[in-house]
């Protein structure tokens, strides 16, 4: 076996510690989370007249594994960042493993923020404008399954676009993006983000328009701080340079 095959079977040792130790995290996240799984059920329905129906006991389980499961991929983006990091760190410079670690806690933040942007923004509007279309011509019942499901629809995709600005300036920091490359791919980005944003709403203008917007708005962010990233890239480099 030569040094190549060697050095590769090594990464994909490395790489499987990596997955196994996030997973490992998510599970014991998840199993956290199903122990107040009830809690966070009051929590999210308290602001509802009533409760919400059952079609089988099977539903109630599958219910609480959707809601402990959302709480366990948030608490678990820290573990699978800084695993990732771990890995590809022995191709960073000093510099570049400082400053990429400190992006970690912003892909948390920002996952917080863009759920938070779906659950208190835009599910109250589309699920006002909705129940309004019905009202007067149609007996509205809530399924617990159904109502979350597209709570999550409508919420959870917000949490990993929200991360695009720091993945950005990520792979900027990296060499692999630049602010050229992302303003010569404008109108491929924008029309992959109106399709996104088409896919994860319901089938309605409003809710359409009111996604849309802020994933156009996002990739313009993400742009102007690859700009800046790039540009604090270049003066460190011709400073190591000279």
């Amino acid at each position: 076996m030569d040094k190549k095959e060697t050095h590769l079977i090594g990464h994909l040792e490395e790489l499987r510690r990596r997955i196994i130790v996030t997973l490992a995290a998510f599970f014991l996240f998840l199993i956290t989370a199903f122990l107040f799984v009830q809690d966070i059920y009051d929590w999210l329905i308290r602001d509802l007249d009533g409760k919400l129906a059952v079609l089988g006991p099977s539903e109630i389980l599958w219910v609480y594994m959707m809601l402990s499961g959302i709480c366990a991929i948030a608490a678990s983006i820290p573990v699978a960042a800084y695993q990732l990091w771990r890995f590809v760190a022995p191709a960073l410079t000093k510099t570049e493993r400082k400053v990429t670690l400190m992006y970690i806690p912003g892909l948390f933040a920002l996952f917080l923020a863009g759920i938070s942007f779906g659950y208190f923004v835009l599910f109250p509007i589309v699920l006002s404008f909705l129940t309004h279309l019905s009202s007067g011509h149609f007996e509205t019942m809530f399924t617990a399954d159904r109502y979350f499901r597209f709570m999550v629809n409508l919420s959870l995709p917000f949490g990993f676009l929200f991360e695009m600005p720091l993945v950005v300036m990520f792979l900027t920091r990296l060499g692999i993006l630049n602010p050229y490359r992302l303003a010569k791919a404008r109108k491929l980005s924008y029309f992959l983000l109106i399709v996104v944003s088409i896919l994860i709403t319901p089938p309605d203008f409003i809710s359409d328009f009111l996604v849309m917007i802020p994933l156009l708005v996002l990739f313009e962010v993400s742009v102007t701080l690859s700009a800046f990233v790039y540009k604090k890239r270049l003066r460190e480099e011709t400073a190591a340079a000279a």
